[in-house]
C-alpha cells in the first residue's frame, strides 16, 4: 500500500469513535511473497507473520515452535550453575528447604514447578507466600527470620526478591541462605544471595530477559536435572520429565502479559498442549468450577484460570495459588479451587466499586482535563489488592497512563498500581518520582507500575507525572492506532479463516491477536446485555451475516452507535469461535467503529 493511502487511514479512518487511526500492520513485500512461497500460506496469513518481524529462516520455528529448537543452554543464565548446585545439595543431605514465592500466578506457578521437582526427588518444600496487605510485595527481613524461626536453613524467592536488598542483608546476618530467581529489572549491584538468577541482571549473557519467572523456574528445572545426572542420582530412580510442568511454565508467560516471542513462545505453545490433558488436579478443579472446557488456549489461562488464582493474592489467602497449583490431592484441589473462585466473585464486585468510584472522581470531582497526559485518582480505603485491575480498565477507557491509589487512613499511607499507554514508560516516570522524594517506595517497567506514597504528596505526584510525561504522549498519541491484518466481510468471516490464522497462535504481547476489519457493514437485532455489553448482527450488502459483540462498550461512543443501528458502519476485532449448540461458526468482537460518513 502506498504511503499515501497508509497516511489516509484504513478504510480512511483517520478517527475512530474512540479516537484512533486505522491502518494496516507494515509488512515487507517481498517477505509476505516468500512467506507464501516457501510455507504454502494464503496472502493474509503470510502478510499477518510477515508484519509480525518473523523473517524468512525463522516462519518454520514460528509456526511450528518446539523446545528443542528454541530451549537456551541453562549455564548462559548468570548463577544458574551455582543455583542448581545449592538445591542438589539440599536434596542429597535432606535441609530443610522453603520457597519463597509472590502472591500472583507467576510466583504461584514458579513455586509449584519447585514444589513438584523436589518432590519428584523425595523431599518436600514448605511454601511461603507473603499477604499482600499486611507484608506487601517481595522479602523482608520479619519474613526471612519467621522462615528461619520455622526450621528452613535455604529459603528460594521465586517472582521476586532481585531488588530486595535489606531483607537479604537480613538474611546473610543470621546465616539464612537465599538463593533468588526472578525476572524483574534490577538497579545496581545486585543483593547477597547465596545465588541470584535473573535474565534481567546486568551481568547476565542469557537474552532471556523477556522470560516470566515461571519460565525461568523452568530452565532451573532442566538444571537441576542436568546437575543431579551428573552426580549419579537418576542411577536408581526415574529421572523427573519436567515436560509434564509445561502447563505452569505457559501459566507464568501468559498471565505475566510477557512477550510469546523465541523460547518464551516455545513454553506457551507446548505448554497449553501439556494443559489440554488437565492432568495437573489444581487447574483442573479450576476449570470445573468456571464451568468451562475444551482444549486450553491463552484465553483459559488469561481469563478463566488465571484471575481466579489471582484473587487469593488480592482480596484472600496469599498462599491458596500456590496450594492448588502444588497439590496431587483432587479433593483438596476441589476445595480450593471452590474457594478461590468464590474469592474472584467478591474480587469483581470489590473491582467494580473502585473503578465506579473512580471515574466520579475522575470526572466530576476533579474536573477531568481530556488534554491531561496523565490520569492519578485516589481514594479512601479502595482495596490495593484491584487497584491495578482498576488502572488497566481506566487506561482503556481514557487511553493514557493511570495511576489509581487506595488510601488507608490509619497508616497515613496510600498504595498504587499504574498501567501505561504503549510508548509511555510509567515505571521510569515512577522511579523518577521515587528519587525525587515523593514516593515511599515505587518503581516497575514501562507498561505497569506499582508505589506507595503519602496522601499529602498525591497532587505533587500528579503534576510531576503529568510534566514527566507529556513529550512521551505527544508521540504516543500520534502512534495510538489499531493495526489490521485482514479485511473480511461478514459473509467472508468463516472458521475457516480463523482457523487458518490460528496457526500464529499463542497470542500475546510480542505477537498480537489479529484484527479484522468489516468495511460498511449494516447493524441488524443491536441489543444491550447485562454488564454494558452490546451485541448486534452485521450484515454486508450480499446478505452474508456475522454475529459480533462490543464488551463493556455500553456507555462509549460506539456501543452509542451501534444501538442506535441504521446507516453502515466500519468496524475492526477479533474473530473468535463460535460453538452454540455445535453451529462451528464464528463471531467478531468488536474492538472499535467508525462511522463512514464521518472518515473524511
Amino acid at each position: 500500500m502506498a504511503d499515501g493511502a497508509l497516511e489516509a487511514g484504513f478504510l480512511g479512518v483517520r478517527r475512530s469513535l474512540s479516537g484512533r487511526a486505522w491502518r494496516w500492520r507494515p509488512a515487507e513485500a517481498a517477505l509476505v511473497r516468500d512467506h507464501q512461497l516457501r510455507h504454502g500460506l494464503s496472502e493474509p496469513l503470510a502478510r499477518a507473520l510477515a508484519s509480525r518481524g518473523v523473517g524468512a529462516e525463522d516462519a518454520a520455528d514460528y509456526l511450528s515452535p518446539t523446545l528443542k529448537a528454541q530451549f537456551p543452554d541453562p549455564s548462559s543464565f548468570a548463577d544458574m550453575d551455582l543455583a542448581a548446585k545449592i538445591l542438589v545439595d539440599a536434596v542429597v543431605t535432606g535441609r530443610p528447604t522453603a520457597v519463597f514465592a509472590d502472591y500472583d500466578v507467576d510466583g504461584a506457578s514458579s513455586a509449584a514447578q519447585l514444589v513438584r521437582w523436589f518432590r519428584a526427588m523425595g523431599r518436600e518444600l514448605a511454601i511461603y507466600v507473603p499477604d499482600r496487605i499486611i507484608e506487601g510485595y517481595g522479602p523482608s527481613p520479619a519474613a526471612f527470620r519467621h522462615l528461619q524461626a520455622q526450621g528452613a536453613d535455604l529459603v528460594v524467592t521465586v517472582d521476586c526478591g532481585a531488588a530486595a536488598h535489606d531483607a537479604l542483608f537480613a538474611a546473610r546476618q543470621i546465616g539464612l541462605d537465599v538463593v533468588v530467581i526472578d525476572h524483574h529489572l534490577m538497579r545496581g549491584d545486585p543483593p547477597p544471595a547465596a545465588a541470584l538468577v535473573n535474565p534481567n541482571r546486568p551481568d547476565d549473557t542469557s537474552g532471556q530477559g523477556h522470560l516470566a519467572a515461571a519460565g525461568v523456574t523452568f530452565v532451573l528445572l532442566a538444571a537441576l536435572n542436568r546437575e543431579a545426572r551428573g552426580r549419579g542420582l537418576f542411577d536408581d530412580r526415574p529421572e523427573p520429565d519436567i515436560r509434564q510442568w509445561l502447563d505452569l511454565a505457559a501459566m507464568g508467560a501468559v498471565c505475566d502479559v510477557t512477550s510469546l516471542t523465541g523460547f518464551n513462545r516455545a513454553i506457551a505453545a507446548q505448554g497449553l498442549k501439556v494443559m489440554s490433558n488437565w492432568a495437573n488436579p489444581g487447574l483442573k478443579a479450576l476449570l470445573d468450577v468456571a464451568r468451562s472446557q475444551g482444549p486450553a488456549t491463552t484465553f483459559h489461562a488469561g481469563f478463566i484460570l488465571g484471575p481466579r488464582i489471582n484473587a487469593g493474592g488480592r482480596i484472600g489467602r496469599s498462599d491458596l495459588g500456590a496450594r492448588l497449583l502444588s497439590t496431587d490431592d483432587p479433593e483438596e484441589a476441589r476445595a480450593l479451587a471452590e474457594e478461590l473462585d468464590a474469592l474472584n466473585v467478591s474480587r469483581k464486585d470489590v473491582e467494580k466499586g473502585v473503578i465506579d468510584d473512580a471515574v466520579v472522581a475522575i470526572e466530576r470531582d476533579s474536573n477531568f482535563d481530556p488534554d491531561a497526559p496523565a490520569i492519578v485518582v485516589a481514594g479512601d480505603g479502595w482495596h490495593p489488592g484491584v487497584v491495578g485491575i482498576a488502572a488497566a480498565r481506566l487506561r482503556e477507557r481514557y487511553r493514557k497512563p493511570v495511576v489509581v491509589i487506595g488510601i488507608d487512613r490509619p497508616s497515613d499511607t496510600g498504595k498504587g498500581s499504574g498501567r501505561s499507554q504503549p510508548g509511555v514508560n510509567l515505571g521510569r516516570a515512577v522511579q523518577a518520582a521515587f528519587d525525587e522524594g515523593l514516593l515511599l517506595a515505587g518503581g516497575g517497567h514501562a507498561m505497569a507500575a506499582g508505589l506507595t506514597i503519602r496522601p499529602s504528596a498525591i497532587p505533587e505526584l500528579r503534576a510531576f507525572l503529568c510534566e514527566r510525561l507529556a513529550g512521551e504522549m505527544i508521540e504516543a498519541a500520534s502512534l495510538d492506532a489499531i493495526e489490521i491484518d485482514a479485511l473480511v466481510s461478514p459473509g467472508g468471516a468463516t472458521r475457516a479463516l480463523y482457523t487458518e490464522f490460528q496457526r500464529l497462535a499463542p497470542f500475546g504481547p510480542g505477537n498480537p491477536e489479529p484484527t479484522f476489519a468489516v468495511g460498511d457493514a449494516r447493524i441488524e437485532r443491536p441489543m444491550m446485555l447485562k454488564g454494558g455489553h452490546v451485541r448486534c448482527t452485521l450484515i454486508d450488502s450480499s446478505g452474508g451475516k456475522l454475529k459480533a459483540v462490543a464488551w463493556r462498550a455500553g456507555e462509549t461512543a460506539m456501543g452509542e452507535r451501534i444501538m442506535a443501528g441504521g446507516g453502515a458502519m466500519h468496524l475492526v476485532g477479533r474473530l473468535k469461535p463460535d460453538d452454540w449448540q455445535g453451529r462451528q461458526g464464528v463471531e467478531l468482537e468488536i474492538e472499535d467503529a467508525a462511522d463512514p460518513r464521518m472518515v473524511l
